[in-house]
């Protein structure tokens, strides 16, 4: 199987946050999808190794940040590329607080979206959460930051974690499986 015909699924950028025990947390995902408009729910996939997963479960919320096209590098590998236990990533970040706790990010974001938690199911390495919506609104006219754009504009990368990693093969096991 040719693994790099999945990047040719559609996908965002944004920012998930949550709050749990008077701490926040946010983290870069492009695993995310409206499943249904009455009543409206949304589904995340987030890695189990993440600070945020933790979150998630317990809180019981989350919040969707849509990030811009013209999103900083530096702002993405903030929340991308670094683990929240180990620092904060939301300083000198602009946020506000949402309707479920979870922070909302201001700083890039074109609108967001807020989910309580009513279900969530494990597929291995992720857990795919699922969320009735009950807050959301457009912050900016821009234009929405797709994860081919962060990848062929931007030269973004995915991280190990990422439910769209794709392991390097090496040349001779292309030659092999062709």
């Amino acid at each position: 199987m040719n693994m790099t015909s999945l990047q040719k699924l559609s996908y965002g950028v944004y920012v998930i946050c949550s709050k749990y025990n008077g701490r926040i947390n946010g983290q870069i995902a492009n695993a995310v999808f409206q499943i249904t408009s009455e009543p409206p729910a949304i589904a995340i996939s987030i890695n189990k190794e993440n600070c945020t997963h933790e979150f998630i479960k317990y809180s019981k919320s989350f919040s969707i940040s849509i990030l811009s096209e013209d999103t900083p590098m530096k702002f993405i590998g903030t929340f991308g590329f670094k683990c929240g236990w180990d620092i904060d990533k939301f300083e000198n970040i602009n946020f506000v607080k949402g309707k479920t706790g979870s922070p909302i990010i201001i700083d890039h974001s074109i609108a967001f979206i807020e989910g309580n938690l009513i279900n969530s199911v494990d597929v291995g390495t992720h857990t795919i959460f699922i969320g009735a919506v009950v807050n959301g609104d457009i912050l900016s006219n821009k234009s929405p930051m797709t994860y081919e754009y962060y990848h062929n504009i931007k030269g973004g990368l995915s991280p190990k974690t990422a439910p769209t990693y794709i392991k390097k093969q090496k040349k001779n096991e292309t030659k092999r499986r062709m």
